[in-house]
Protein backbone atom coordinates (compact mmCIF):
# COMPACT_ATOMS: atom_id res chain seq x y z
CA UNK A 1 0.00 0.00 0.00
CA UNK A 2 1.22 3.28 -0.32
CA UNK A 3 3.20 5.18 2.02
CA UNK A 4 4.18 1.61 3.98
CA UNK A 5 7.14 0.40 2.08
CA UNK A 6 9.94 0.52 3.97
CA UNK A 7 8.45 2.23 7.03
CA UNK A 8 9.88 0.87 10.49
CA UNK A 9 7.34 -0.64 12.83
CA UNK A 10 7.53 -2.48 15.97
CA UNK A 11 5.02 -4.54 17.11
CA UNK A 12 4.28 -5.75 20.34
CA UNK A 13 1.97 -9.13 21.31
CA UNK A 14 3.45 -10.56 17.54
CA UNK A 15 3.79 -13.79 18.19
CA UNK A 16 0.28 -14.85 17.77
CA UNK A 17 -3.31 -13.72 16.51
CA UNK A 18 -3.54 -9.99 15.41
CA UNK A 19 -0.11 -9.25 16.16
CA UNK A 20 1.10 -12.13 13.73
CA UNK A 21 -1.23 -11.20 11.26
CA UNK A 22 -0.35 -8.00 11.06
CA UNK A 23 3.33 -8.72 10.56
CA UNK A 24 2.12 -10.41 7.61
CA UNK A 25 0.73 -7.53 5.95
CA UNK A 26 3.51 -5.32 6.40
CA UNK A 27 6.10 -7.13 5.30
CA UNK A 28 4.01 -8.11 2.04
CA UNK A 29 3.60 -4.21 1.92
CA UNK A 30 7.18 -3.70 2.22
CA UNK A 31 7.50 -2.34 5.83
CA UNK A 32 10.12 -2.92 8.04
CA UNK A 33 9.42 -4.67 10.96
CA UNK A 34 10.73 -5.84 14.61
CA UNK A 35 8.77 -8.25 17.00
CA UNK A 36 8.05 -8.07 20.29
CA UNK A 37 6.27 -10.64 22.47
CA UNK A 38 7.48 -12.97 25.61
CA UNK A 39 7.94 -16.18 23.42
CA UNK A 40 10.42 -15.67 21.41
CA UNK A 41 10.25 -19.03 19.80
CA UNK A 42 7.26 -18.33 18.33
CA UNK A 43 8.73 -14.61 17.22
CA UNK A 44 11.80 -17.05 15.51
CA UNK A 45 9.42 -18.63 13.66
CA UNK A 46 6.99 -16.03 12.02
CA UNK A 47 10.47 -14.22 11.42
CA UNK A 48 11.58 -17.48 9.14
CA UNK A 49 8.26 -17.57 7.50
CA UNK A 50 8.82 -13.73 6.55
CA UNK A 51 11.98 -13.85 5.56
CA UNK A 52 13.89 -11.61 8.22
CA UNK A 53 16.81 -12.16 10.32
CA UNK A 54 16.26 -13.20 14.21
CA UNK A 55 17.85 -9.75 15.09
CA UNK A 56 14.16 -8.56 14.60
CA UNK A 57 12.83 -10.34 17.20
CA UNK A 58 13.00 -9.69 20.83
CA UNK A 59 11.58 -11.31 23.64
CA UNK A 60 9.39 -8.30 25.80
CA UNK A 61 7.12 -8.38 28.35
CA UNK A 62 5.27 -5.19 27.77
CA UNK A 63 4.74 -5.03 31.49
CA UNK A 64 8.55 -4.24 32.10
CA UNK A 65 8.66 -0.71 30.55
CA UNK A 66 13.10 -1.59 30.14
CA UNK A 67 11.88 -4.50 28.17
CA UNK A 68 9.64 -2.21 25.75
CA UNK A 69 12.77 0.23 25.60
CA UNK A 70 15.12 -2.72 24.29
CA UNK A 71 12.40 -3.98 21.64
CA UNK A 72 12.11 -0.10 20.27
CA UNK A 73 16.04 0.75 20.23
CA UNK A 74 16.10 -2.73 18.52
CA UNK A 75 14.53 -0.46 15.62
CA UNK A 76 16.19 2.47 15.75
CA UNK A 77 19.90 0.32 15.90
CA UNK A 78 18.38 -1.45 12.74
CA UNK A 79 16.84 1.19 10.80
CA UNK A 80 18.01 4.72 12.47
CA UNK A 81 14.09 5.49 12.98
CA UNK A 82 11.11 4.82 14.05
CA UNK A 83 7.81 5.70 12.00
CA UNK A 84 4.77 3.68 14.24
CA UNK A 85 4.74 1.65 17.39
CA UNK A 86 1.99 -0.69 17.42
CA UNK A 87 0.92 -1.53 21.00
CA UNK A 88 -0.89 -4.52 20.03
CA UNK A 89 -0.44 -7.14 23.10
CA UNK A 90 -3.13 -7.78 25.71
CA UNK A 91 -5.11 -10.25 27.75
CA UNK A 92 -8.77 -11.09 28.47
CA UNK A 93 -9.45 -13.15 31.34
CA UNK A 94 -12.90 -12.25 31.58
CA UNK A 95 -15.11 -13.06 34.97
CA UNK A 96 -17.78 -11.54 36.78
CA UNK A 97 -16.59 -9.34 39.31
CA UNK A 98 -18.04 -11.45 42.44
CA UNK A 99 -15.62 -14.20 41.79
CA UNK A 100 -12.17 -11.87 43.37
CA UNK A 101 -9.97 -13.49 40.31
CA UNK A 102 -7.37 -9.98 41.73
CA UNK A 103 -4.29 -11.94 39.85
CA UNK A 104 -6.36 -11.93 36.69
CA UNK A 105 -7.80 -8.15 36.98
CA UNK A 106 -4.14 -7.02 37.40
CA UNK A 107 -2.68 -9.12 34.99
CA UNK A 108 -4.85 -6.99 32.82
CA UNK A 109 -4.09 -3.39 34.08
CA UNK A 110 -0.34 -4.62 33.88
CA UNK A 111 -0.83 -5.68 30.20
CA UNK A 112 -3.25 -3.74 28.57
CA UNK A 113 -2.76 -0.38 30.25
CA UNK A 114 0.66 -0.27 31.74
CA UNK A 115 1.92 -2.13 28.61
CA UNK A 116 0.87 0.66 26.46
CA UNK A 117 2.10 3.38 28.58
CA UNK A 118 5.33 1.68 28.39
CA UNK A 119 5.58 1.64 24.67
CA UNK A 120 4.34 5.68 24.39
CA UNK A 121 7.38 6.24 27.18
CA UNK A 122 9.35 4.18 24.69
CA UNK A 123 8.71 5.36 21.29
CA UNK A 124 7.58 9.21 22.28
CA UNK A 125 11.25 10.68 22.96
CA UNK A 126 12.49 9.07 19.50
CA UNK A 127 9.70 10.43 17.39
CA UNK A 128 9.67 14.05 19.25
CA UNK A 129 13.62 14.30 18.17
CA UNK A 130 12.53 13.04 14.89
CA UNK A 131 9.26 15.57 14.03
CA UNK A 132 7.63 12.37 12.75
CA UNK A 133 5.76 9.15 13.58
CA UNK A 134 2.61 7.47 14.68
CA UNK A 135 1.48 5.37 17.57
CA UNK A 136 -1.08 2.63 16.84
CA UNK A 137 -3.03 1.03 19.72
CA UNK A 138 -5.08 -1.91 20.19
CA UNK A 139 -8.02 -1.32 22.38
CA UNK A 140 -11.53 -3.05 21.26
CA UNK A 141 -15.09 -2.45 21.54
CA UNK A 142 -14.96 -3.29 24.90
CA UNK A 143 -13.67 0.44 25.27
CA UNK A 144 -17.04 1.10 24.34
CA UNK A 145 -19.54 -1.03 25.52
CA UNK A 146 -20.12 -2.87 29.12
CA UNK A 147 -21.53 -6.43 29.96
CA UNK A 148 -21.41 -8.71 32.89
CA UNK A 149 -17.57 -10.26 32.80
CA UNK A 150 -15.96 -7.54 30.97
CA UNK A 151 -16.03 -4.96 33.72
CA UNK A 152 -12.23 -4.77 34.23
CA UNK A 153 -11.39 -5.45 30.63
CA UNK A 154 -13.39 -2.69 29.31
CA UNK A 155 -12.48 -0.07 32.06
CA UNK A 156 -8.78 -1.08 30.94
CA UNK A 157 -9.26 -0.63 26.97
CA UNK A 158 -11.53 2.21 28.29
CA UNK A 159 -8.59 3.94 30.02
CA UNK A 160 -6.12 3.03 26.81
CA UNK A 161 -8.14 5.18 24.52
CA UNK A 162 -8.44 7.42 27.32
CA UNK A 163 -4.90 7.76 27.59
CA UNK A 164 -4.28 8.39 23.61
CA UNK A 165 -6.81 10.90 23.27
CA UNK A 166 -4.55 13.15 25.73
CA UNK A 167 -1.80 11.98 23.75
CA UNK A 168 -3.24 13.18 20.30
CA UNK A 169 -3.84 16.41 21.99
CA UNK A 170 -0.81 16.55 23.02
CA UNK A 171 2.33 15.62 20.19
CA UNK A 172 0.42 18.11 17.73
CA UNK A 173 4.14 20.34 17.49
CA UNK A 174 5.68 17.51 17.07
CA UNK A 175 4.08 16.30 13.75
CA UNK A 176 2.98 12.59 15.31
CA UNK A 177 -0.57 11.23 14.52
CA UNK A 178 -2.24 8.77 16.95
CA UNK A 179 -4.33 5.68 16.09
CA UNK A 180 -6.73 3.64 18.19
CA UNK A 181 -7.73 0.15 16.51
CA UNK A 182 -11.09 -0.96 18.34
CA UNK A 183 -12.28 -4.25 17.03
CA UNK A 184 -15.16 -6.91 17.99
CA UNK A 185 -14.73 -9.83 18.22
CA UNK A 186 -11.93 -11.53 16.56
CA UNK A 187 -10.39 -15.06 16.27
CA UNK A 188 -7.49 -15.17 18.11
CA UNK A 189 -6.10 -16.71 21.39
CA UNK A 190 -7.35 -14.30 23.56
CA UNK A 191 -10.43 -16.30 24.66
CA UNK A 192 -8.27 -18.86 25.90
CA UNK A 193 -6.87 -16.94 29.33
CA UNK A 194 -10.56 -17.22 30.74
CA UNK A 195 -10.38 -19.49 33.90
CA UNK A 196 -14.41 -19.69 34.39
CA UNK A 197 -15.53 -22.54 32.48
CA UNK A 198 -18.88 -21.90 31.48
CA UNK A 199 -17.66 -18.51 30.40
CA UNK A 200 -14.74 -19.90 28.58
CA UNK A 201 -17.25 -21.83 26.66
CA UNK A 202 -19.39 -18.93 26.01
CA UNK A 203 -16.82 -17.27 24.48
CA UNK A 204 -15.29 -20.01 22.35
CA UNK A 205 -19.17 -20.64 21.06
CA UNK A 206 -19.72 -16.74 20.26
CA UNK A 207 -16.45 -16.47 18.66
CA UNK A 208 -17.03 -19.64 16.17
CA UNK A 209 -20.31 -18.20 15.30
CA UNK A 210 -19.57 -14.41 14.92
CA UNK A 211 -15.96 -13.75 15.10
CA UNK A 212 -13.93 -12.00 12.29
CA UNK A 213 -10.50 -13.31 11.42
CA UNK A 214 -7.34 -11.45 12.42
CA UNK A 215 -6.89 -9.98 8.97
CA UNK A 216 -9.67 -7.84 9.33
CA UNK A 217 -7.47 -5.98 12.37
CA UNK A 218 -3.86 -6.27 9.78
CA UNK A 219 -5.91 -4.52 6.95
CA UNK A 220 -7.64 -1.89 9.61
CA UNK A 221 -3.44 -1.02 10.64
CA UNK A 222 -2.51 -0.89 7.08
CA UNK A 223 -5.16 1.65 6.21
CA UNK A 224 -4.04 4.29 8.73
CA UNK A 225 -0.71 4.09 8.71
CA UNK A 226 -0.61 4.45 4.78
CA UNK A 227 -2.72 7.92 4.61
CA UNK A 228 -0.55 10.90 3.70
CA UNK A 229 1.15 12.83 6.55
CA UNK A 230 -1.46 15.45 6.92
CA UNK A 231 -4.24 12.95 7.98
CA UNK A 232 -4.61 11.34 11.08
CA UNK A 233 -7.07 8.31 11.71
CA UNK A 234 -7.64 8.52 14.92
CA UNK A 235 -9.96 5.53 15.77
CA UNK A 236 -11.38 2.60 13.74
CA UNK A 237 -14.12 1.15 15.45
CA UNK A 238 -15.18 -2.43 13.34
CA UNK A 239 -16.52 -5.75 13.99
CA UNK A 240 -18.56 -9.08 12.43
CA UNK A 241 -21.56 -7.48 10.75
CA UNK A 242 -23.29 -10.64 12.60
CA UNK A 243 -22.33 -9.23 16.43
CA UNK A 244 -25.02 -7.23 17.58
CA UNK A 245 -23.34 -5.59 20.83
Amino acid sequence: MQNVENKVVVITGASSGMGREVARHLVKAGAKVILGARRLERLHELADELGISHEHCVATDVTKAADVQVLVNQAVKLYGCLDVMLNNAGVMPLSNLEELKMDEWNAMIDINLRGVLHGIAAALPIMKAQKFGQIVTTASLAAHIIGPSMAVYSATKHAVRIVMEGLRQEVKPYNIRSTILSPGSVATELGNSISNPDLAKWVDEFTKEHAMSADSYARCVLFAISQPENVDINEIIFRPTSQAM
